[in-house]
């Protein structure tokens, strides 16, 4: 599994928003540049998460987004999900697919809903306030 720039950079746009709160409405230019992604793509990207409800959005002089959620109700999870779409493993794990008919019998089954719930369970345990924390590199010893 490889998550793509767009999952990556929406984490990146709502860190951005969570750490410059402001009553005003921040345009997408001042994140693409703090951010150094294109304008361009982020306007794909907050679409997304206007359109799902996690920032919102005003359009004109002065336009531009904010957060719709504290930062930590906002979960990693739900957003790279947006984003990608499913992150299920195998297609047979993917909530859009059909069951499979070999399901019953398959030998690898457990072991890709292990991964699944794995995935899950690690993403849903973090919230964007989370990634908002700096957290030590581990090489901060002093002699």
């Amino acid at each position: 599994m490889m998550i793509s720039t767009k999952g990556r950079y929406a984490l990146r746009v709502l860190i951005d928003m969570a750490e410059h709160p402001s009553t005003d409405n921040i345009p997408l230019k001042e994140v693409a540049e703090r951010q150094e992604i294109s304008e361009k793509y982020l306007e794909n990207i907050v679409k997304d998460l206007v359109k799902a409800g996690i920032i919102k959005g005003l359009r004109g002089k002065g336009g531009g987004y904010q957060l719709n959620k504290a930062p930590d109700q906002i979960n990693v999870y739900d957003v790279v999900c947006l984003m990608e779409g499913t992150l299920a493993p195998v297609a047979c794990l993917d909530a859009e697919t059909p069951p499979c008919r070999r399901m019953s019998d398959c030998r690898t089954l457990s072991l890709w809903k292990g991964l699944d719930d794995a995935v899950r369970t690690y993403l849903s345990a973090y919230t964007v306030e989370d990634l908002m924390q700096k957290k030590s590199d581990g090489f901060d010893y002093v002699i």
